[in-house]
């Protein structure tokens, strides 16, 4: 079954730097476009980076510059580099995925930036 197991959160103080990994199972990993969401308290869940099979990354605006997205598919993970950290970064982040017309998230883990 597909699973998607982020982890590498934390608490860092503003313009820290903290990476994010995303280990996949389940699917074809190299075929697939991995995209990483994060979700603030009281906000939607907003779509931060996103990496294809093969292509150029796409970042969210106010993550340009900052964040950088990368995958390793021999070992089925997708990171997300996050440097000069911001308290409005502070969020829940998730990878995701879509496999057979089905969409898969993971667990979620915590970023909190403080000031």
């Amino acid at each position: 079954q597909v699973q998607l197991v982020e982890s590498g959160g934390g608490l860092v103080q503003a313009g820290g730097s903290l990476r994010l990994s995303c280990l996949a199972s389940g699917f074809i990993f190299s075929y697939k476009r991995i995209d990483w969401y994060r979700q603030a308290p009281g906000k939607q869940r907003e779509l931060v980076a996103a990496i294809p099979p093969g292509g150029s990354t796409n970042y969210t605006d106010s993550v340009k510059g900052r964040f950088t997205v990368s995958r390793d598919n021999a070992k089925n993970t997708v990171y997300l580099q996050m440097n000069s950290l911001k308290p409005e970064d502070t969020a829940v982040y998730y990878c995701a995925t879509t496999w057979l017309g089905v969409d898969y998230w993971g667990q979620g883990t915590q970023v909190t930036v403080s000031s």
